[in-house]
């Protein structure tokens, strides 16, 4: 408990003043409040295991849900659940080749950053 108090401590100024140029600039820069709700959102996605292993899989090529089921090892309607809510963010398309649905990521934006976080993490 004391290191947690330590650390709280660290992190707090030792003198209480507002730097205003600085603030203004954060405000000049900030996220609207429609962007700042798409990139949380878009994060919450990346915060999934089951969600997270999709779009590694993915990453590689397109799959169906059966071959991400079978790849993950949870059940078809689970990973229809994931890939519902990763098309809403736009984070994976889908074509249909006959009774077939297949997916892709939606562009390299996602794929760049998996592989980037990973080598950042792995320093």
């Amino acid at each position: 408990m004391e290191d947690q108090q330590q650390a709280n401590i660290d992190d707090l100024c030792r003198c209480r003043c507002i730097h205003e140029d600085r603030v203004s600039l954060a405000r000049k820069s900030a996220l609207s409040d429609t962007e700042n709700s798409h990139l949380s959102h878009f994060f919450k996605a990346l915060g999934d295991p089951s969600r997270l292993q999709i779009l590694w899989a993915l990453e590689k090529g397109e799959m169906c849900v059966c071959d991400l089921a079978a790849f993950i090892g949870i059940s078809e309607s689970a990973v229809s659940h994931q890939l519902r809510l990763l098309r809403q963010l736009q984070i994976v398309v889908n074509r249909r080749d006959g009774a077939v649905l297949y997916y892709r990521l939606n562009n390299g934006y996602v794929s760049s950053l998996l592989q980037d976080t990973l080598k950042n993490l792995n320093r």
